[in-house]
């Protein structure tokens, strides 16, 4: 943000208020930060590979289990995204934040390492091994009786 007088002062957003009606922004709380300073911000998780993913291309559905992911960052280095690679991921695998490339000086604020995305097999698949299961065990109770 530019400010008479000063030089570039670093902000971020903390709170809008909007007009009832028009949706329209009434007022913004910012709160202004120094270069060193440690924040806890929440930052968008993107997926790369997802073309070249073998779960992906047997059908399976790529699902991002956290879109956005909890970080300490310092302030001169926010960045605008994490990206994830899912381009070794199977049908039933899952990306976690021990697989991400974090930019340097940020952290997770959850100390254990969680699931960011996961590869599962489509609703058809699943269903349709559902039927089989069932239909073995239709055949084994036939042939016991």
């Amino acid at each position: 943000m530019k400010v008479e007088g000063h030089d570039d002062v670093r902000v971020i957003c903390r709170d809008v208020q909007r007009h009832v009606v028009k949706d329209l922004p009434t007022h913004v709380d910012f709160m202004r930060l120094k270069r060193t300073t440690k924040i806890n911000l929440f930052i968008n998780v993107e997926a790369s590979g997802e073309e070249l993913s073998p779960g992906i291309k047997k059908g399976g559905v790529l699902t991002l289990v956290r879109p956005e992911v909890e970080l300490m960052v310092t302030a001169s280095d926010i960045p605008e995204f994490i990206t994830v690679d899912v381009s070794e991921l199977e049908i039933g695998d899952s990306a976690t934040i021990a697989n991400v490339k974090l930019p340097e000086g940020s952290k997770p604020t959850i100390d254990r390492d969680f699931v960011i995305a996961q590869v599962s097999a489509p609703s058809g698949l699943r269903s349709a091994g559902a039927d089989d299961e069932e239909d073995a065990g239709e055949e084994a109770e036939a042939t016991e009786e």
